[in-house]
């Protein structure tokens, strides 16, 4: 995490500070359960809540000695609570606390997220509808193909962060449990009912069957899901560099007053943004692998996967969460020009209709093979040496004596391109 790219409402969530204050409702809440069980005095569970704290400094100071985070924790917060802090910790290991707190942190990042992608959902629908009928050029393999509009691809996105929503939605409640099972996860040391309560206690579930960990396949799930969503942004990302290009300049992002593009050229509005969030996606995917390869661990439990853990899940959702506002930001100022769509439409002469004059000659009767010949050669004429495609159809024959003038010029509509755009936009956003 680097300031430049972090949003201080989730780098919070990753502060010792915040992480410590988790470790302490986890022992107090379990502190009451064991207290209500008779395990220990009500009087020690009442004196953790009352007297209890923690000091990041000297947990740090206490840990260089006892090289162990929870022992450190725990001898510090006995230095607060006093004699009753013998009964702390009553038949847990740390990974019941590590493990628990890790899975809070990532369902409030969750959350954070979610409403970064309630954003950029926002702000793509607004701007889906304003160019719904905004006739564009669509492209495959970066080559002119058929007319869409501007709206229609602010749709597939759309569609695809409702998705990643989805998911998102699902990892949160696979994350979301709790462990406090005691070594090897058998409950010998600790009730079932002290997870139970403790689980509910902090929003989480009673994981299933925790090894002294909880299975590594909810996080995998959970990091693979942040790297879904960050190709998504990765996707648009692209969209707009290619469109911001100085040949094409469909849309550009919003250039700010006194914004500068260049040190030597003081002409240049460089697409920054979407290259920036192209650069944070990596980052988000590289969490993925790794996570993954932490499933793998020795027996009951090892701590392979605790170092990368404690790299990956903040730096992947500070760095998500940054990026989701940065693309939510870029859709809503997003320049777009559809007069230049249109002039880029047309720059091929109609080439683009192209499937429409070889659906009217099989109409008419003529095989496809015979038909996409006819078509073709028109069309290489045209992509050659330019003119007009339409003029040049009508000029020959063996289109103009089987496929009346009016259909050819039916076939040319623009209009006939968008019969099925109010279709698109229900499947997508539902009924108006």
């Amino acid at each position: 995490m680097i300031p430049r790219y972090a949003r201080q409402e989730m780098v919070d969530i990753w502060e010792p500070e915040q992480k410590f204050r988790i470790w302490f409702e986890i022992e107090a809440h379990a502190m009451d359960a064991q207290a209500e069980l008779g395990v220990v005095p009500k009087e020690a569970a009442k004196a953790v809540w009352e007297r209890g704290n923690f000091e990041v400094a000297r947990i740090d100071t206490i840990e260089a000695e006892t090289r162990h985070d929870v022992i450190a924790f725990l001898t510090n917060l006995s230095e607060y609570v006093g004699p009753e802090a013998r009964f702390v910790h009553q038949g847990m290991t740390s990974s019941d606390v590590l493990d628990t707190c890790l899975s809070v942190q990532l369902m409030r990042a969750s959350d954070i997220l979610l409403a970064d992608v309630d954003r950029v959902l926002a702000a793509l629908k607004k701007r889906a509808f304003e160019h719904k009928r905004s006739l564009t050029i669509g492209r495959s393999h970066g080559i002119h193909a058929e007319p869409t509009t501007f709206g229609i691809k602010l749709a597939g996105h759309y569609a695809e962060f409702a998705r990643n929503r989805e998911r998102l939605l699902a990892a949160r409640a696979e994350i979301a449990t709790c462990a406090i099972s005691g070594p090897v996860g058998t409950f010998a040391s600790i009730d079932p009912r002290v997870e139970e309560h403790v689980a509910k206690a902090m929003g989480l579930e009673p994981e299933t069957v925790s090894t002294q960990v909880i299975p590594r396949d909810r996080h995998a799930m959970f990091f693979a899901v942040l790297g879904v969503i960050a190709s998504g942004i990765e996707r648009f990302s692209v969209e707009v560099r290619h469109l911001q290009r100085t040949e094409v300049l469909e849309a550009e992002e919003f250039f700010h007053q006194g914004q500068k593009g260049s040190s030597a050229m003081p002409h240049k509005r460089n697409p920054v943004l979407s290259e920036n969030l192209t650069g944070l996606a990596r980052i988000v995917r590289a969490a993925v692998t790794p996570a993954m390869e932490n499933v793998a661990l020795w027996h009951e439990r090892d701590i392979s996967h605790s170092s990368v853990e404690r790299m990956i899940a903040p730096d992947s959702t500070v760095t998500l969460d940054f990026a989701l506002n940065r693309m939510a930001g870029m859709v809503e100022k997003l320049l777009i020009y559809p007069d230049r769509m249109l002039a880029n439409l047309n720059r091929l002469g109609g080439l683009a209709y192209s499937q429409h004059v070889l659906l009217a000659l099989t109409q008419a009767g003529v095989s496809r093979e015979d038909a996409y010949r006819i078509v073709q050669s028109n069309a290489m004429q045209v992509w050659e040496k330019g003119g007009d495609f339409l003029t040049l159809l009508k000029a020959d024959p063996a289109v103009a004596d089987r496929v009346p003038e009016a259909t050819l010029d039916a076939a040319f509509d623009p209009e006939r391109q968008m019969a099925h755009v109010d279709t698109i936009f229900t499947r997508v956003f539902g009924e108006a």
